[in-house]
């Protein structure tokens, strides 16, 4: 099988690290330690704001600021229970051939799943897994083509996009939240900081959407006009004009479910304006979620204009 090529070795990476809801201070360890061995060759060194007051979460702060982008840390995944039950983190896809992997205060652990008529999902491993000790999709992760293969697109390709938009970015604020695939709960204090310290007007979710029988692989970045959520409709028409001027090939997504970020900046008390904005992807949630490296691209490219351009 063919390597990662150097352009995706970084979400290979990302890929690849265990950060289930809760558990977000590994990612942000791993974000901390790319950026240190990084940032020097980026046109602008961001001011680091995380540790008190911000529980696991982490911002990067260019320039002055009017224009933020929120980028989960968290992933889907399990905690083990009792008599080798597993509860799920989030809403993972899980099917009887797949593996997790994790570790207790006894070593690493990689299991096979049970999952019985009742769809109640058990562990497969010799040993007893310590009571509350969190599992995820083993790492696997390919490219085929003009497609990646991996689980936990959602959200590094989010976290990817950001990482890329750092290498560029002169004014603007990175924010990598915590909780999304959970409940949520982080982004009401990240927002309260962002607007009260730096009056952030415009927010852009860096997440990953659903292909659709109206949204199609190939077809550009997604820009949601609404998911549960509706933002902003002037906002809205912004985002999309400024698609066209700058020709980016892009798709409008309109659903009456599904949720991020996004909700926690529409409830907060701030006049900020919102948009998700992100590639689709298939199986999500699923050990092998599938996305067009060419959606990853234009994805790119379109943040990398909006933060040039929004007012």
């Amino acid at each position: 099988m063919p390597g990662t090529s150097e352009e995706f070795k970084v979400l290979e990476d990302l890929c690849g690290v265990h950060s289930p809801s809760g558990e977000e201070w590994v990612m942000k360890d791993f974000l901390l330690n790319y950026i240190r061995e990084n940032q020097a060759r980026w046109k602008i060194q961001p001011e680091l704001i995380y540790g008190d007051g911000f529980q696991d979460c982490l911002m990067l702060r260019f320039g002055n600021p009017k224009t933020a982008a929120i980028a989960h840390m968290d992933t889907t995944g399990f905690m083990v229970r009792y008599q080798d039950q597993l509860i799920p983190i989030g809403s993972p896809e899980i099917e009887k051939s797949d593996i997790l992997v994790g570790n207790d205060s006894l070593g690493p652990i990689e299991c096979k799943v049970k999952i019985d008529n009742n769809y109640h999902v058990t562990y497969n491993f010799p040993r007893a897994i310590q009571t509350g000790t969190t599992l995820s999709y083993k790492k696997s992760f390919e490219e085929a083509k003009k497609y990646i293969y991996s689980p936990y697109l959602d959200d590094r390709v989010g976290i990817y996009n950001l990482l890329k938009i750092a290498e560029t970015l002169e004014n603007g604020l990175l924010i990598f939240s915590c909780w999304e695939e959970h409940g949520g709960g982080s982004v009401p204090f990240l927002i309260k900081h962002a607007y009260e310290k730096y009056e952030i007007r415009n927010v852009l979710i860096s997440d990953i959407t659903w292909i659709t029988d109206g949204v199609h692989f190939g077809e550009g970045v997604v820009i949601s006009v609404r998911d549960r959520n509706i933002p902003r409709r002037p906002f809205i028409d912004k985002i999309i004009k400024l698609a066209q001027i700058n020709q980016i090939k892009y798709q409008l997504e309109v659903e009456s479910a599904g949720s991020s970020d996004g909700r926690e900046v529409q409830l907060s008390p701030y006049p900020i304006d919102w948009c998700f904005i992100g590639a689709p992807e298939e199986k999500a949630h699923s050990s092998r979620e599938k996305i067009s490296m060419e959606d990853i691209r234009e994805m790119i490219r379109f943040y990398r204009c909006l933060f040039e351009q929004l007012a």
